[in-house]
């Protein structure tokens, strides 16, 4: 019995207990929820002020009013409990990193043999399309002597401004010089698929000339571009309007208006005067290929006062294997008529190649080069043959293996004709964020 008794006693006492505990955990339950309602209605009160607050700013809403002592502290307390609020979400919520730029760093550099010594390759001329002068130096901004070169540190900054612009800077570090590749703004949402560029950039006339030269199928320029732009090509201060078309093919038509500082063709800069123009059109011949083509014409007036202009014809097939081998095959021609106080010089030449990409690592090409026409007391068998091997490790890291033979080139004050045999290993390095490249 006394057992039973003992026994009836501790079911009850642990009984007790737990209804005690279970009362106290509803109290505590309850308090809790009195105070996240009253967090909740904290957060709903300083919401509105936000919203109030930012809408007035939007507004510009300023008033000027004399009122109570009483009324203009209080206004005092909201503006200042206002501000206290947008300062503390913007200390959460800032980030600078969100507000730095896209950073890539570009190396590129070149071991070079050559059958010609420095001295006499840095004399070289295309003969009826430029001239030597002793008095001035060359410029070979790649490659330029036997042995090891560093071509060049490329320093490009992207970033978002805002809603309406783009902003890129590209800076080219050489050896002994420091040079602003291109600067320029680019707007993000002009209506009827308009876009704008203002600033210092390359020009998007023919096929290659906006394309930097690391990003090159070949190491070295075309000889047509050689010939007719110069070694920087189109490069200059002005600005660009381009439009895609509202048709089922892409076509896209662009107008630049620039200063005009390319003096192998141009180059009077009383003010600006070269205007661009060129339609740029692709569509897809079949589930596997595609081809893009592009003519293009450039106006402007040249060192003599007189008129240049040059027409541009391009055509670029791809046609995928698989998926990371590919075949391209891609050509251009140049037309040039330049006014002289002398003569109407009307010059012309082509380049067209074509590079296998074996797979993810390798690419193999060969290209042929060729000015066709020339002035009539000038040679017209001017032409260069080269040859590629690339090597990809991973997508950022390239060597290249090229060949050349060229014949278009002649030196110093005699003028002798003589070919160029150049090997060529060129590496190629890209660190950080680096926007990819057209086709």
């Amino acid at each position: 019995m006394t057992k039973k008794i003992i026994f009836l006693s501790m079911a009850t006492s642990v009984t007790l207990f737990a209804q005690s505990e279970l009362e106290e955990l509803k109290v505590l339950l309850a308090q809790q929820s009195k105070t996240m309602q009253a967090l909740q209605q904290r957060v709903a009160q300083l919401e509105k002020k936000q919203q109030v607050y930012t809408h007035k700013k939007k507004k510009h809403v300023h008033k000027t009013i004399k009122a109570k002592p009483q009324r203009v502290a209080s206004t005092e307390i909201d503006s200042y409990e206002n501000t206290a609020v947008v300062s503390q979400q913007t200390a959460q919520t800032f980030d600078q990193k969100s507000f730095l730029p896209d950073i890539a760093l570009i190396l590129d550099g070149s071991a070079v043999g050559r059958n010609l010594n420095n001295s006499t390759y840095q004399t070289q001329y295309i003969p009826g399309f430029s001239s030597y002068d002793a008095n001035e130096e060359a410029e070979f901004p790649f490659n330029k002597n036997r042995g090891f070169n560093f071509n060049y540190a490329e320093l490009a900054l992207h970033s978002t401004v805002g809603p309406y612009f783009d902003a890129d800077a590209i800076f080219h570090l050489h050896p002994d010089e420091f040079e602003i590749e291109e600067a320029y703004i680019t707007s993000r949402s002009l209506p009827y698929a308009l876009r704008a560029k203002v600033g210092k950039f390359r020009s998007e006339f023919g096929r290659i000339n906006a394309i930097h030269q690391h990003a090159w199928k070949f190491t070295s320029q075309p000889l047509v571009y050689e010939a007719l732009l110069g070694s920087e090509g189109i490069n200059d201060a002005g600005a660009q309007l381009q439009w895609i078309l509202p048709t089922d093919t892409y076509i896209m038509a662009g107008f630049e208006a620039m200063q005009g500082i390319n003096d192998v063709s141009f180059g009077d800069t009383e003010k600006n005067n070269l205007y661009i123009g060129y339609f740029k059109s692709s569509f897809d011949l079949s589930d596997d290929s595609t081809l893009l083509a592009g003519a293009s014409i450039a106006h402007g007036k040249n060192t003599t006062g007189n008129t240049t202009d040059i027409y541009g014809a391009d055509l670029t097939i791809k046609t995928a294997l698989d998926s990371y081998s590919s075949l391209m095959w891609q050509s251009e021609l140049l037309y040039r008529d330049k006014k002289t106080n002398d003569s109407d010089q009307k010059q012309a030449g082509y380049y067209t190649q074509l590079v296998y990409q074996m797979n993810q690592n390798w690419a193999a090409g060969i290209r042929y080069d060729r000015l066709y026409k020339n002035l009539d007391n000038q040679p017209d068998d001017l032409d260069r043959y080269t040859a590629m091997l690339e090597y990809k490790p991973f997508e950022f890291t390239k060597f290249r293996l090229q060949y050349t033979h060229d014949s278009s080139k002649a030196f110093g004050l005699e003028e002798q004709r003589q070919n160029i045999d150049e090997i060529l290993l060129g590496f190629t390095i890209e660190a950080g964020a680096h926007g990819a490249h057209a086709f």
